[in-house]
């Protein structure tokens, strides 16, 4: 099968779309099919060979973080030449109603449409407004499929219509075979912690667990805190107490590589994330890797540790909870080899190949009878009709 998927956010700075999108065409590609990926990436940014750049994005504040996005004429312009060459028989769009080469690619798409909503965000005035415009170009989605209960939600609620919920998948060996790092192991009087998310972004969460670790640094003085991701380290550092200061280390950027044994290293992955999220692929991989996870009690985040059972939950934006519950996980061993059990196996129900067979029955549907819709495609094509006036219009072929 020849799959064509749009990223909306991207390269330059990984996160969890663009980490979905990446292993879905890896998948696929070790399976035999052909994947190309279209996404938006600076000109010095090293990217695979099945992933082709849009050009550079500019950043956009959105749903309490800072998206990278690339729209216009020009990029879509790039976006109709790629879906010209791909001769896809199933374009699959991620975000599609992101103001970004997403929504290019939906008012330009002219065959079966996939589309993955991974936004959790029942109170968006934007996505309310912007519906009404939305819509001729929404009813080219032939399937729609939502990582979570909490994004399917959120498509129900703003753009009508419903959604399979087929979750964010996980390469669970590459993180079940990481090698632990020494430097990153912790002992008995020097547990080691980790945190991984942009540093600047409040929502991560980073000032609650700064919050709760005086009072861990109190029982356990000897705890190292590892946080690994992008930001303002000097910023950062200056905002923290100083026995919490002394006692972090910031790791900034890691490879997957150092990810995997950075989480298969440590005594607990702690996830203090305040809002805005609608899975928590993070926290499939600590669980894979064999770390105890502790985390808010988002709803996202219990639906991930199933109610609980996987992982030690507390109050979200409670950093007293937080204490309470770190110091009751690093003071019991038997209860860190528990949860490191109970979270391999929850991990399996996240991995790819579990994932992506469902996302192909997705495709599979909607393909059905493709080779009927292209005769039609084909003898009612106009030759003055340009993907630029099908895109103005917002819909495909011409007038009945």
């Amino acid at each position: 099968m020849r799959i064509g998927i749009v990223c909306p956010y991207s390269f330059d700075v990984p996160g969890g779309v663009q980490f979905h999108v990446r292993d879905l065409a890896e998948h696929f590609l070790a399976q035999g099919h052909h994947a190309s990926v279209l996404a938006p990436a600076d000109e010095d940014t090293p990217l695979p060979e099945y992933v082709e750049s849009v050009g550079r994005a500019v950043p956009v504040r959105y749903n309490g973080s800072v998206a990278r996005l690339n729209f216009g004429p020009v990029t879509a312009a790039r976006v109709g030449r790629w879906l010209e060459r791909g001769e896809f028989d199933v374009l699959h769009i991620h975000e599609p109603v992101t103001p970004s080469i997403a929504l290019l690619a939906l008012w330009s798409a002219e065959g079966p449409v996939v589309a993955t909503f991974h936004t959790s965000n029942l109170r968006s005035r934007a996505m309310q407004a912007a519906y009404p415009l939305l819509r001729p170009s929404l009813e080219k989605i032939n399937g729609r499929i939502a990582v979570s209960e909490d994004a399917r939600r959120t498509v129900t609620t703003h753009l009508g219509g419903d959604a399979v919920v087929i979750p964010n998948g996980v390469n669970v060996s590459r993180f079940a075979d990481a090698t632990p790092n020494p430097a990153w192991t912790g002992t008995e009087q020097a547990p080691t912690l980790a945190f991984l998310g942009r540093i600047d972004e409040p929502r991560k969460g980073l000032p609650v667990l700064a919050a709760a670790l005086p009072a861990v640094l109190a029982e356990h003085p000897g705890t190292r805190v590892l946080v690994a991701g992008p930001g303002d380290v000097e910023a950062a550092r200056e905002r923290l107490d100083p026995a919490v200061a002394a006692a972090t280390e910031f790791l900034g950027m890691i490879s997957d590589e150092d990810k995997a044994a950075l989480l298969s290293s440590v005594d607990a992955y702690v996830a203090p994330h305040t809002g805005g999220e609608s899975f928590g692929i993070v926290l499939v991989e600590a669980m894979s890797a064999g770390a105890p996870v502790v985390a808010s009690d988002l709803a996202a985040f219990v639906r991930v540790l199933d109610g609980g059972r996987c992982g030690a939950m507390f109050a979200n934006e409670d950093p007293a909870d937080l204490a309470r519950q770190l110091l009751r996980l690093l003071g019991d061993p038997a209860e860190r080899e528990r949860l490191r059990d109970e979270g391999s196996r929850r991990a399996q129900v996240f991995d790819w190949a579990v994932v992506a067979e469902d996302v192909m029955a997705v495709y599979e549907t909607v393909t059905h009878g493709v080779d009927d819709w292209r005769e039609v495609r084909d003898d009612r094509a106009d030759p003055a009709d340009t993907r630029w006036t099908r895109l103005l219009r917002g819909r495909r072929g011409t007038e009945d």
